[in-house]
């Protein structure tokens, strides 16, 4: 019987693969048998998840990249070429958020999370799927969305925004690879125990997001794993682009 979620030869790259959600999404990746190339702005956290990847069998590497600073982008896809001669799934998970209010706001801040959030995604995806597209490699990118994305969250209004867009690259770009064989897909986490959410939920915060979960629950970081290997699997979802898969407990079906 065939393997749907077989990944045997992929390989993977991991923008933000040292952070609580893309570590845990890059060890599945791993546990089908992809190897992946880790990415981080801190390169002492990517290696260690690296080499606990290493220690567990898999085959990882650690490699430096700022998807707010390009030139950092752009080094790190000549390494890892010369260390996988390629790759075949991307997987967009860095992330900057914030809870100050609307009229506190500053460019500063906006410019600092677009930059990570949206900015830096699109040209590092720009570069990393144009070279998909030179080898003719068909694949998958995954982008990182959020819940934040639908509803007017106000005390993330610039991550909202900044996931919003994710969302409508996402359609975008599913629409202009396709014809390359490259599908293009998002997750939607609902609200997960990364180390950005924890500094802006208070008791009240924590309170209403209850409300609308159904599950009554925060997620946790292993169980975006089967949504990750669904969409980097091409057997399992192979005519499957420019969609967003939920694992939200429920909260997108909730009325906010």
């Amino acid at each position: 019987m065939t393997n749907l979620f077989d990944l045997t030869g992929k390989t993977v790259v991991a923008f933000g693969g040292n952070s609580t959600l893309g570590s845990a999404i890059s060890k599945g990746l791993v546990e089908q048998g992809a190897r992946v190339a880790i990415v981080g702005r801190n390169l002492d956290t990517a290696k260690e998840v690296a080499e606990e990847i290493k220690a567990n069998g898999g085959e990882a590497e650690a490699f430096y990249g700022d998807v707010a600073k390009l030139d950092t982008i752009s080094k790190a896809a000549e390494e890892i070429e010369e260390w996988a001669g390629g790759w075949d799934i991307l997987l967009n998970a860095p992330g900057r958020n914030s809870s100050t209010p609307f009229f506190e706001l500053t460019p500063e801040e906006w410019d600092g999370i677009m930059d990570v959030n949206l900015k830096g995604i699109v040209f590092t995806t720009q570069l990393f799927a144009k070279k998909m597209v030179d080898q003719g490699r068909k694949g998958s990118i995954i982008n990182i969305s959020s819940v934040s994305s639908d509803p007017p969250l106000s005390r993330v209004f610039t991550y909202s925004a900044s996931k919003a867009g994710i969302n409508s690259v996402t359609q975008y770009l599913a629409r202009e690879f396709a014809p390359n064989g490259i599908r293009v897909n998002a997750i939607i986490p609902g609200f997960f125990p990364a180390e950005q959410n924890r500094k802006i939920l208070d008791d009240e915060r924590i309170s209403d997001i209850m409300r609308h979960t159904p599950m009554n629950r925060f997620g946790e970081a292993e169980e975006l794993i089967g949504a990750a290997v669904y969409l980097a699997s091409d057997k399992a979802s192979s005519f499957v682009t420019g969609t967003f898969l939920r694992v939200d407990g429920g909260y997108g079906s909730m009325t906010i």
